[in-house]
């Protein structure tokens, strides 16, 4: 489901629903958290170098995927944000956001908008090949360059995704004619999969705000209650900051991420708030601006301990190209400012 463009200071919402796997390939347009991308261009992808962590080299993870066209851009037609994070204990720590965009008549899919009815063939077959012909990933789904030197027909993004997949078994099957229609193995690498469904953050009524902060918890359920007083345990009792936050979701505790482009965050805390001079500008020379964040209500889906240490944050800001400009036909970096609930420089 898309974002649109809201008028200013409007908010859009998004927030997990599990959907059928043809709702969340590439051709339907999705807004998406978890799985494999489902990539917007079919050429000019990230390789492995730029998904990479930058801390400690592995993979990186795809967490989510937003679709965010402008309109009044011909050449944004179709736009999406792809976040990407490392989820490799210990450092669940390296964040990389890329954009694409393309026209509405591009050669990767029909002029005519997606049919909202599920195809013929409306099964959990899995596609590691694109349009323009480049081959993804088995594990992540990302591009896979690398081949397997035996079958050659076993793609992947990097060393590490080839020898998970051979352990869990294409050592067994690498040789078996047609063994890639097989359904992929679970790697344990991915994210849980649901669609982003998009809803309009209703306007705060003045009595709403007024209530006291005992009544407005209390409508938040007690386990989200717990955790972010657990998250605010080394906060000042003075740190408006975070009682705004806090008041604000309240409204809407399920909220995963929050649109809204060139409008302000909502921060989590008073410490590790961005500067100007801290939002670097786009290669074109443009600002960046902001264009949406990723709530912490999101890790309560993600079940990011299956190995080992957790990925964590308070917010994940995401800022882009005030032009989105076109540099190229593929994917351009975009920025990602992370900010912890006790951040630490």
């Amino acid at each position: 489901m898309e974002v649109a463009a809201a008028p200013a200071g409007r908010v859009e919402l998004g927030f997990v629903e599990k959907a059928p796997a043809w709702r969340l390939r590439s051709e339907q347009f999705p807004s998406k958290v978890g799985g494999r991308p489902a990539w917007l261009g079919a050429s000019g992808l990230p390789g492995p170098g730029a998904l990479s962590c930058a801390r400690c080299g592995r993979p990186l993870a795809f967490l989510l995927q937003v679709y965010a066209p402008l309109p009044g851009r011909a050449d944004a037609f179709h736009r999406g944000l792809f976040l990407f994070c490392c989820r490799e204990p210990p450092c669940c720590a390296g964040l990389r956001v890329f954009r694409n965009q393309l026209p509405r008549k591009n050669e990767f899919y029909s002029y005519e908008p997606p049919s909202e009815n599920p195809p013929s063939e409306a099964g959990e077959s899995l596609c590691l090949r694109l349009k323009s012909g480049a081959h993804l990933c088995r594990v992540c789904g990302c591009l896979g360059p690398k081949t397997c030197s035996r079958c050659h027909q076993a793609h992947y993004c990097s060393k590490e995704h080839q020898t998970l997949d051979w352990r869990l078994g294409h050592k067994q099957t690498c040789t078996q004619p047609d063994h890639l229609d097989h359904i992929v193995p679970d790697h344990n690498f991915l994210f849980p999969e649901f669609e982003i469904v998009i809803e309009t953050e209703d306007e705060i009524m003045p009595e709403v705000m007024e209530k006291d902060d005992s009544e407005i918890t209390g409508s938040m359920g007690e386990a989200l209650e717990e955790e972010l007083d657990s998250m605010a345990k080394h906060e000042s009792r003075e740190d408006h900051i975070f009682q705004k936050f806090k008041t604000q979701i309240a409204l809407e505790p399920e909220q995963i991420l929050r649109y809204g482009r060139g409008i302000e965050p909502m921060w989590i805390s008073g410490e590790n708030i961005p500067q100007e001079k801290d939002i670097p500008d786009c290669p074109c020379g443009a600002k960046r601006i902001f264009e949406f964040q990723v709530m912490p209500q999101l890790l309560n889906h993600l079940k990011a301990d299956r190995l080992g240490t957790s990925v964590d944050w308070g917010v994940l800001t995401i800022f882009t190209c005030a032009e989105s400009c076109t540099l190229g036909t593929g994917y351009t970096e975009e920025f990602v400012w992370k900010q912890d609930v006790t951040d630490t420089p």
